[in-house]
This record gives structure tokens, C-alpha cells and sequence, in this order.
């Protein structure tokens, strides 16, 4: 009896004692959580006039209907599908922000998961390296419903132009990001001129680049953004007034300019050849 009783002490003891240690890990948690300051939006790098649109309708309206178009050149293309070729890494997962129906992933390369991203429907179906794909405004709402740390790398092609609040997407991706993972960001100067930000829509090339620059570093944790960039020769035809309105708006012949910055959640892996 004495034996049983001196058990049920111990067993009792130990419940008193283990929600004291639970308690302890909990409080710890929660104060490393409050130090770590990573993903965080550490300032606005754009104005309220800067985020202004021409076009002041939905989003939803206008991309309602499919737009089955290239948006930039096969030397662009060319230029970005060897830039994931070298940065990407086979069998791992990557969501495709802003995705279309075109896909400049190199064919060859297998991905564990590829994720897409748009405004309409019939355009990602009929994207091939899609395993699925959502639908958001991320004008609306920046926020995905994926855990965190899901994706080795998160691309974006062509369309930062068009985000009214990218300290906000930088801040969700980077969220979305695993440890090491990579944010390439890909750009020309073609655009829907009426839904690009004013900020970009008065902007240079030079700036454009320092603008996605900033949206990187905007948010803490992520590494110093790398620049890349292959600018075709111009000539006496693009430089006149109606060569630049002709490239603006995709008409032009000549080369599409190739801009891309890429960043890293944390750190930049060394991955052997």
C-alpha cells in the first residue's frame, strides 16, 4: 500500500512539474520569435502616387479575357530560360508568380512541384510546367494560403511592373521561401501601360532595376540583390521619339532589353557542379 501510494506521489509530481517546463519552452518560443525581426517589412520604398494606376478598374476586369501573346523576345526568352537553368536546381519546388500560358522553364529539366500564379484561368491551363495553379489579386490580398517554407525558388516574369504593393509580395515570398531559397525577379521594358505603376510607368531602366532592388531590401532577411543585365545595341531608329513609343507597347523589332535581380531567403547556397 505504502509502495502504491508513494508511486501515485510520483506520478502526481511529474504533472505539476511538466507544464512548468512546457510553459518555460513556450516563453522561450515566444521570445525568440519577438527578436527575430527576418521577413519583416523594414520600410515603404514606394509613395502613394507612386503606386497610382491610369487604368483605375479591377484588376479582374481587365485580365477577364485570355491574352495568348509572348510578352518579350525570343532573345529575352533565350537569355532567362539559361539564367533558371543555372540557378534553379532539378527536383525541387517553384512557385511561378504572375504567371501566363508560357513557360521559360528549360524543357529538359525535371521540378519536383511547379506552382503557378495568375489573374485568369484559360491562360495558366494551358501553361505545360504548371502542376497546378491559384487565382489571386495580389493587389487585393498578398497572401497565400502555402505554409511557410514551401518553395525552393519563387520566380516573377515581366509583371513586378504591375504591383501596387510589392514591399508586401517581397515580404509573403519570402515567407514562402525555404532557407536558401532564391527570388528571381525578371523584367524588360514592355509593359500594359495603362495597369503599370506610375512609379515605373515615369521610370528609366536604371531605375526600374534600383526600384526592385529596393523592394528586396525593403524586407529583412533577404541577401544583397545580385543584378543582371544584357542590353542589345541601339540604333539611330530606336532612339527617336517613335521608336521609344513603338517599344513601349511591344511593337518594335528590335532586341528586348533583359533585366533581373535575384535574392536569397538568409543565405546564397553553394551547390557542387
Amino acid at each position: 500500500m505504502q509502495t502504491k501510494l508513494q508511486s501515485m506521489q510520483s506520478i502526481y509530481a511529474l504533472h505539476l512539474k511538466t507544464p512548468n517546463k512546457i510553459v518555460s519552452t513556450l516563453n522561450q518560443n515566444n521570445q525568440t520569435n519577438q527578436q527575430s525581426s527576418a521577413g519583416k517589412i523594414k520600410r515603404l520604398v514606394l509613395t502613394q502616387e507612386g503606386r497610382t494606376k491610369l487604368n483605375i478598374y479591377q484588376d479582374k476586369e481587365f485580365y477577364a479575357y485570355p491574352r495568348l501573346v509572348t510578352h518579350v523576345d525570343d532573345g529575352f526568352i533565350s537569355t532567362l530560360t539559361n539564367l533558371y537553368r543555372e540557378r534553379l536546381r532539378p527536383d525541387t519546388e517553384i512557385l511561378d508568380l504572375m504567371s501566363s500560358w508560357v513557360s521559360h522553364l528549360p524543357n529538359d529539366v525535371k521540378y519536383k512541384r511547379v506552382v503557378g500564379h495568375g489573374m485568369n484561368a484559360q491562360e495558366l491551363a494551358k501553361n505545360p510546367r504548371l502542376d497546378y495553379f491559384v487565382i489571386k489579386d495580389l493587389n487585393k490580398d498578398q497572401l497565400f494560403e502555402f505554409e511557410s517554407c514551401s518553395f525552393d525558388a519563387v520566380l516573377c516574369t515581366v509583371s513586378v511592373q504591375y504591383l501596387q504593393q510589392p514591399e508586401k509580395v517581397f515580404a509573403e515570398v519570402f515567407r514562402l521561401l525555404k532557407p536558401g531559397g532564391v527570388f528571381i525577379v525578371s523584367f524588360s521594358n514592355r509593359m500594359f501601360y495603362e495597369k503599370a505603376i506610375s512609379a515605373w510607368r515615369e521610370g528609366t531602366g536604371y531605375s526600374r532595376v534600383q526600384f526592385v532592388v529596393q523592394y528586396f531590401q525593403s524586407v529583412e532577411g533577404f541577401t544583397e540583390p545580385e543584378v543582371i543585365r544584357k542590353l542589345p545595341a541601339a540604333n539611330d531608329e530606336e532612339n527617336s521619339p517613335v521608336g521609344w513609343i513603338m517599344k513601349l507597347f511591344g511593337l518594335f523589332s528590335g532586341s528586348d532589353p533583359f533585366y533581373a535581380v535575384i535574392a536569397y531567403r538568409n543565405f546564397k547556397p553553394i551547390h557542387d557542379n
